[in-house]
């Protein structure tokens, strides 16, 4: 799978991507990360993408010009890589590519949205800075609006980071155990089960006397029991939406 982000700050994201699991998949080769600068696509020499915004207000807006040069590039980049792939296969060269803008006006980004983001072979994302982008350049480009939670950061990176990173966690190849994707957080609208290690017991707290027992039936039984309580204990709102 293929990720490209469009940002004005490269470095932060190639930090923050290319360490621990999603580092290890990009140097194994089941994932690609693209950080692309917008700022290489600015049409003056000072490397301004920026200007006041019509009709009066605070802050800056990025210009629509090299946001979309930037996408271009990618776009043209890809339907070069597919089409030189598609000799080999019954896929279409330049088939539809999801371009995700990260805002707080978006949908809220869940497991389920991973899951079906996951099934894509490229994902453009788009990272926003300042007061937002020129609203006709996302009107032009971008397929999916999304949003990490219902708060203000200063730009797209860290949403686009959290996307990258629980997208890929479900390419194949990526975690060392690919079941491990499966049985988390979130599965079946389920918050994960307590875990435990060694030792035993710490600090008087003995792990539970179930997953000492080898009795993998009675195990998943508790597991799942444990599963149920805390989601409504703490998120009795994934309990509803699993009923609806």
């Amino acid at each position: 799978m293929h990720f490209h982000i469009l940002t004005l700050f490269p470095e932060m994201v190639e930090n923050g991507l290319h360490t621990s699991i999603t580092g290890r998949a990009v140097r194994n080769g089941s994932i690609s990360i693209e950080a692309v600068n917008i700022r290489n696509f600015a049409d003056n020499k000072h490397g301004q993408v920026d200007d006041y915004p019509y009709g009066g207000g605070a802050g800056m807006v990025m210009q629509p010009g090299p946001v979309y040069r930037a996408y271009q590039y990618v776009r043209e980049k890809i339907d070069q890589r597919r089409t030189s792939e598609v000799a080999d296969t019954e896929k279409d060269a330049h088939q539809n590519i999801r371009v995700i803008y990260l805002t707080p006006q978006g949908r809220v980004f869940h497991q389920s949205i991973a899951e079906e983001l996951a099934k894509e072979e490229d994902l453009i994302l788009l990272c926003g800075h300042y007061e937002g982008i020129d609203e006709r350049v996302l009107e032009m480009i971008v397929t999916d609006h999304l949003s990490i939670g219902d708060y203000v950061l200063t730009g797209g990176e860290i949403p686009a980071m959290a996307v990258v990173d629980a997208v890929s966690r479900l390419v194949p190849g990526v975690l060392n155990n690919d079941t491990s994707a499966e049985f988390e957080t979130f599965h079946d609208n389920l918050l994960e089960y307590p875990q435990y290690t060694r030792p035993e017991e710490f600090m008087g707290k003995r792990v539970p006397d179930v997953l000492l027992s080898g009795h993998h039936k009675n195990i998943e039984t508790w597991r799942l029991e444990q599963s149920i309580k805390r989601t409504r204990e703490r998120r009795p709102d994934l309990l509803s939406e699993s009923q609806q």
